[in-house]
């Protein structure tokens, strides 16, 4: 039934592309990953995080632009466009390695789960590129209960634990 879903959904898309062009069909794909990586950054910005919603948004564009292009040049260049991806992955690091902070002597770090949402909004901008819309959806919804709703259940684990000591 899912795999039912998934080639309805690509048929639908494949008409839709279809009749606007391949110039509107660049700007939904950006649109949806500008929206999904909002989702994720929403939480980071409701809970005063250091990166916040337009980064997240930017970022989950800027790799579905990547992914854009490196496909454009995939048909035309270089066969491989899996370096795009690998590209991708590695700069965003970057990115990510900005955020995490060790701010005392402690052993303590922060930012971790800011940088790997950073991450992830690449990842969900990729899959937007690669038009992998599902995989896109299921990440950024999996990744809004892991930032979310576990949250709570981290901070009892927290407590817990310093009980424990």
């Amino acid at each position: 039934m899912q795999q039912a879903m998934v080639n309805a959904l690509q048929s639908v898309w494949a008409d839709l592309v279809q009749q606007i062009g391949p110039a509107v069909e660049s700007f939904l794909i950006l649109l949806i990953a500008g929206a999904l990586g909002g989702i994720l950054g929403l939480e980071r910005q409701v809970h005063g995080r250091w990166v916040g919603f337009r980064t997240h948004m930017t970022v989950a564009m800027g790799a579905a632009m990547f992914m854009l292009v490196g496909t454009k040049l995939a048909e035309k260049f270089m066969p491989d466009s899996t370096r795009v991806v690998q590209g991708i992955a590695t700069g965003i690091g970057f990115i990510g390695a900005g955020t995490i902070l060790k701010l005392t002597d402690k052993l303590e770090v922060k930012g971790l789960t800011t940088a790997s949402s950073v991450w992830l909004a690449a990842a969900v901008g990729t899959a937007c590129g690669m038009r992998l819309f599902g995989v896109a959806f299921s990440g950024t919804v999996l990744s809004v209960v892991v930032l979310a709703i576990l949250r709570p259940i981290e901070k009892w684990m927290a407590r817990f634990s310093e009980r424990a000591r």
